[in-house]
């Protein structure tokens, strides 16, 4: 039995929805009969296309926030609507800076509880039940909202595949922004984008990580020479990243970044359940490591004992050889 009605957070850059909100917008379609959503920015309207191409029939505009967080504004227009009597059944927020802040602010202005770390969602008797891993990822407990809601589900990004199978351009609806008074004075006063040359962490096919196992912040060159090779990202274990190696953008893990590329290459990583969380559920996993014993290896399709000093020299070259 579907869901009646879905709202979910609709997060965009560079003019474009998010990899993660085109997930949510597709596990919504899936187990909901009606499926909207809720953005904010100078040119909503130009992401009806797209939003509605994955399954959103109406885009709440909160309009352009300037310079203010949206945090406040977009928690406050929301609670409006369903104060107003536009309540949906359930809202899908990523797991994001943005998406845990207006979360978080809706819940405590509509008094509701919020389900975060949210992996996988079901549908069955009209409510949806969720999924959240604990313990590292080695259980999973299922949980379900008993009160009149909505229910808000903050869910981890690569939970869900994207996939278009909506309709045309959704219809776009002025969603007003009520009086906040003091509680929105935070701007942001300059932005800092990150410099990279290959795909985004979390979006690459490829993905090479780098661990302690390197030995040192300088052999760190090493992960960014292969990926690049491989056309892929480089990514860190949360040692290295603790360790000012390299920065937190890197951090592949339960407190970093969740990847699920076709192809993961640990290298000099032993494994941890913090790492293992973030990475386990990539396609292919190759993992080098000189400790044959490395928990990595447990969730390994291949694995080669070696040291990564010599190992990944003699890959590197192998692959400039071949051009």
């Amino acid at each position: 039995m579907a869901i009646d009605k879905i709202w979910v957070l609709a997060e965009s850059a560079d003019g474009a929805p998010t990899p993660v909100t085109l997930e949510l917008l597709t596990k919504a379609r899936e187990v909901g009969s009606t499926v909207e959503a809720v953005a904010w920015g100078a040119d909503v309207a130009s992401l009806a296309g797209p939003l509605g191409e994955y399954g959103a029939t109406t885009v709440y505009d909160v309009g352009d926030i300037g310079d203010a967080l949206p945090g406040v504004p977009v928690a406050a227009a929301m609670a409006e609507l369903i104060k107003g009597g536009d309540k949906p059944d359930a809202i899908f927020f990523a797991q994001s800076y943005e998406g845990r802040d207006i979360a978080g602010r809706l819940s405590a202005k509509l008094d509701t509880p919020v389900l975060t770390n949210v992996t996988g969602l079901v549908a069955g008797d009209g409510a949806l039940s969720s999924e959240h891993p604990v313990f590292g990822g080695n259980e999973i407990v299922t949980a379900k909202f008993t009160g009149d809601g909505p229910a808000i589900f903050v869910i981890r990004a690569k939970s869900f595949a994207a996939e278009p199978g909506g309709g045309g351009a959704a219809s776009v609806t002025a969603a007003s922004v009520p009086d906040v008074a003091s509680t929105n004075t935070a701007k942001v006063v300059a932005r800092h984008v990150e410099e990279r040359s290959g795909p985004k962490l979390d979006e690459a096919a490829v993905v090479v990580s780098g661990g302690r196992g390197l030995g040192e912040a300088s052999n760190y060159a090493l992960i960014e020479e292969l990926a690049k090779l491989l056309h892929g990202a480089a990514g860190a274990s949360r040692a290295i990243v603790d360790a000012g190696w390299v920065p937190y953008s890197h951090q592949v893990g339960q407190t970093g970044k969740t990847v699920k590329p076709n192809v993961y290459v640990a290298c000099g990583i032993s494994g941890a359940t913090q790492h293992l969380v973030g990475m386990k559920g990539s396609k292919n996993i190759v993992a080098i490591n000189k400790d044959q014993e490395a928990p990595i290896f447990s969730v390994a399709d291949l694995g080669i004992v070696g040291d990564v000093h010599k190992v990944l020299p003699a890959l590197i070259e192998q692959l400039k050889a071949k051009g």
